[in-house]
């Protein structure tokens, strides 16, 4: 009886692999053009400690995945009182790419170009 439930287990495992296989190459298809070049992303975050290296590991992920040129990503951190900048600095170091600003750079370079 217990090989029945661990056989029973592991076919249905193997056939959400395989669905998920079929989903993803139907995507591909589907969309095999996405081009963002030319396209900055900026971000802002505050406190977002428990998050931010989720979303960062995630859009670079999509980025490599679906084979994204986005030449740059600006992250702002809005004055965070936790590790949120410490974070995105060791983000911005492995990663070029990545450009981390303070709320104070940000405003400063803000004013500089309008002025």
């Amino acid at each position: 009886m217990l090989d029945f439930i661990l056989t029973s287990i592991l076919w249905i495992l193997a056939l959400y692999g395989l669905f998920e296989i079929i989903k993803t190459i139907i995507h591909i298809r589907k969309y095999p053009k996405i081009s963002f070049t030319g396209t900055s992303f900026v971000i802002t975050v505050h406190n977002q400690e428990n998050n931010i290296e989720y979303f960062l590991r995630l859009l670079i992920y999509q980025m490599l995945y679906y084979n994204l040129s986005i030449p740059e990503v600006i992250v702002v951190d809005l004055d965070s009182t936790d590790n949120t900048l410490d974070i995105l600095r060791a983000f911005a170091n492995d990663f070029n790419f990545i450009t981390v600003l303070s709320l104070e750079e940000y405003t400063s370079l803000l004013a500089v170009n309008y002025s």
